[in-house]
């Protein structure tokens, strides 16, 4: 019976906890950051514990203009109450996507809003749930006509996706709704792609080559299961990203600049690639504390510097470099799957604002550049203010800039489109006459 009691509380926290994750979101907050104050308010939760909080939140979140369409036609009236809407959500989500049992899923959600003192909505969360299962298929159908609803993005978003991409929009939108992949980096100064892939086999991890760095996993893993992991053999990084060091076109001796690099994984892929005098800026001194964290298992150094990419008065020397890498801020528009947070905490008037920072960026790093030196202007957004419309105006204003052709990567002018394969980027590669 003891055994019994504990488990239920432990289904109880998982709901309690995931939909109070998904009301902070929703009131502004960003799921990682409100996720790492779960872990640490709870820090007894176990590690299968915090794996279904975190699917249950993203999942929420990732579908959350279906679950909202659905949940609204299942209401009499709107319901105020935040906290009692986002267990709804969790609760349709779970019966919608998950494999637990209908009918647990369900007691649950009645028994998490006693705990979460809904006491009396007990009745309301029960008929909603339960109405769902039996109006499933026409519930679903109704949405059809409601774009919000049927691609889970903010329909301002799907407006400008249909305007930018005519013959991409739908695919960039199912793509955002799926799982991301896990796509590994091999470093080439300690293994080979074959090498790694025989080592996954012995492993029993299936994966497959998508390049000559590139190992994409048909089945996540943590880390702590990637052999060599820790001696710095392997790194993961989207399939995408791995182009940003390879389009720098690095060679020993040169002074680097990378920009604007936390968490580090452009920063490694460089230093794999050619033995270069290279600082790594970020203007947030925590998130530079995961540069130094990746450096250190990969056995690399690099002259780490917190400061404003936009202020280059407060860190630079006045030395020029040879190579910048400028992946700048931007709407991750591109990322979305990873992040399903963003979609509906993006508002459209943010693009023009990340639009501004970029081009105070990339006018002040262009000043550092040596003539005959290269920029690699990179962003993870879809967005053309962001990207193709954000360079134009760069050349308009340099007219010692000339675009580059990208070697080696299929783009739409620059635009990577996100797929199964790999996130959304923009690249723009700049030489300084």
């Amino acid at each position: 019976m003891h055994a019994c009691k504990q488990w239920l509380k432990i289904l109880l926290d998982i709901q309690r906890l995931a939909s109070a994750s998904v009301c902070s979101v929703l009131a502004g907050r960003n799921l990682s950051v409100v996720l790492q104050a779960v872990w640490q308010k709870n820090a007894k939760l176990a590690p299968q514990q915090r794996a279904a909080i975190q699917d249950i939140s993203y999942g929420t979140l990732r579908y959350l203009g279906q679950l909202q369409g659905v949940l609204d036609q299942l209401l009499d009236k709107p319901l105020r109450d935040k906290a009692l809407r986002c267990l709804l959500l969790v609760g349709l989500y779970q019966l919608q996507y998950s494999k637990a049992a209908s009918h647990a899923i369900v007691d649950n959600a009645v028994k998490t809003a006693i705990a979460i003192k809904q006491a009396h909505a007990k009745g309301l969360v029960n008929a909603v749930l339960r109405n769902f299962m039996r109006r499933k298929e026409s519930l679903l159908q109704a949405l059809e006509g409601n774009e919000e609803a049927s691609y889970s993005h903010p329909q301002w978003w799907i407006d400008k996706l249909k305007m930018q991409y005519p013959e991409h929009w739908q695919s960039i939108l199912a793509v955002n709704n799926q799982h991301p992949p896990m796509t590994l980096r091999i470093n080439r100064n300690l293994s080979s792609v074959d090498a790694y892939l025989n080592q996954l086999k012995a492993n029993e991890i299936s994966a497959r080559a998508l390049g000559n760095s590139a190992v994409k996993l048909d089945h996540p893993v943590s880390v702590d299961k990637l052999p060599g992991f820790s001696d710095g053999v392997v790194s993961v990084q989207d399939a995408g990203a791995q182009y940003a060091a390879t389009l720098l076109d690095v060679k020993d001796g040169m002074r680097v600049l990378d920009a604007c690099s936390a968490p580090g994984g452009k920063t490694a892929h460089i230093l794999e690639l050619a033995k270069v005098n290279l600082t790594a800026l970020d203007s947030d001194s925590e998130r530079l504390q995961k540069v130094s964290q990746n450096l250190k298992r990969l056995n690399f150094t690099a002259n780490l510097i917190t400061g404003d990419a936009a202020d280059t008065s407060k860190w630079w020397d006045g030395r020029l470099f040879d190579r910048i890498l400028a992946d700048v801020p931007c709407s991750a528009s591109g990322v979305v799957r990873r992040h399903p947070d963003i979609k509906w905490l993006r508002r459209a008037q943010d693009i023009l604002q990340f639009a501004e920072q970029q081009q105070k960026i990339l006018d002040a790093l262009w000043r550092c550049l040596a003539i005959g030196g290269k920029l690699l202007y990179v962003t993870c957004s879809v967005f053309e203010k962001e990207n193709g419309s954000q360079m134009a105006a760069f050349l308009e204003r340099h007219q010692d800039a000339q675009r580059l052709p990208l070697t080696g990567i299929d783009t739409l002018e620059g635009q990577l489109i996100p797929n199964e394969m790999h996130d959304g980027f923009y690249y723009a590669l700049l030489a300084k006459g």
